[in-house]
C-alpha cells in the first residue's frame, strides 16, 4: 500500500484522518491491460479507487456490442460500483483495463462508515456522482441528437482527452463496435475526415488533429 503522503498527492481533497483509514484497511491489487475487473451481473462488494493506470466502464449489448460509459483515471473512483455496493445489487457494467492499472478496494463497510465520519469522502462520493451523471448525459445527448459523423468525432475527441494524447491506438473495428456501426461507415467517415484535415489515418493508430 502506498504511503499516506502518495495518497495524498493521488487524492488531495481526503483528510488526513480518512488517508490514514486507507492506506490501513484498503486493498491494494494490481491488474493488466485486457483484464476484465467488473463483469455485468456480478455482485460487488467493493468500491475501487483508482491509482494508477486507466479502465473503460461500458455497457454490453445482447448482439456483443459495447456503449461506451466513461474511463476512469487516477484520482477517481467507479460511480457504478459505489452504487451497487450500497445497493448490495449486482453491477449493470463491464470495467476493463485498457493500461495497467493499480487501484484500492474499499469493502461496503468500510464505504458506509465513511460517509458519516469523513466529510472529505462525503463530498467525494457526491462529486464522483454528479461527474459521471453529466458524462453520461453529454454521451446521451450525442447519440440521439447528433448523426454519425458528429458521433465519431465525439468519441475521438473523448479518448483523447482520456488519455491525454493524440495518438489512439484504435482500430476501425473497435470504434465501430463501440457506436454501435459497421467498420464500412467508420473507415469511410474517418477517410472523410482525414480528407478535412481532421485525423491522419495510420497503419495501428489514429492521430488526432483538432
Amino acid at each position: 500500500m502506498q504511503d499516506s503522503d502518495d495518497l495524498k498527492k493521488i487524492f488531495p481533497s481526503f483528510s488526513d484522518a480518512l488517508l490514514i483509514e486507507l492506506e490501513s484497511n484498503g486493498t491494494r491489487k494490481s491488474f493488466k491491460a485486457g483484464d476484465i475487473i467488473m463483469r455485468s451481473g456480478q455482485y460487488i462488494n467493493n468500491t475501487l479507487l483508482i491509482l494508477q493506470g486507466q479502465i473503460k466502464i461500458y455497457r454490453e449489448g445482447d448482439n456483443g456490442g459495447e456503449f461506451l460509459m466513461y474511463y476512469l483515471k487516477p484520482g477517481q473512483a467507479c460511480a457504478v460500483s459505489m452504487i451497487c455496493a450500497t445497493k448490495s445489487q449486482t453491477s449493470m457494467i463491464t470495467a476493463k483495463v485498457v493500461e495497467d492499472v493499480d487501484l484500492i478496494m474499499i469493502p461496503l463497510t468500510l464505504m458506509e462508515k465513511w460517509m458519516m465520519e469523513h466529510r472529505s469522502w462525503y463530498e467525494f462520493v457526491i462529486f464522483t456522482y454528479r461527474t459521471r451523471f453529466e458524462e453520461v448525459l453529454e454521451v446521451i445527448d450525442n447519440i440521439a441528437f447528433r448523426a454519425m459523423d458528429e458521433r465519431l468525432e465525439f468519441y475521438l475527441k473523448r479518448h483523447a482527452k482520456a488519455c491525454g494524447c493524440e495518438d489512439l491506438k484504435l482500430s476501425h473495428q473497435e470504434i465501430a463496435t463501440e457506436l454501435n456501426t459497421s467498420r464500412e461507415v467508420i473507415s469511410r467517415l474517418l477517410k472523410k475526415m482525414e480528407q478535412r484535415g481532421m485525423v491522419k489515418l495510420h497503419r495501428n493508430h489514429i492521430e488526432i488533429l483538432i
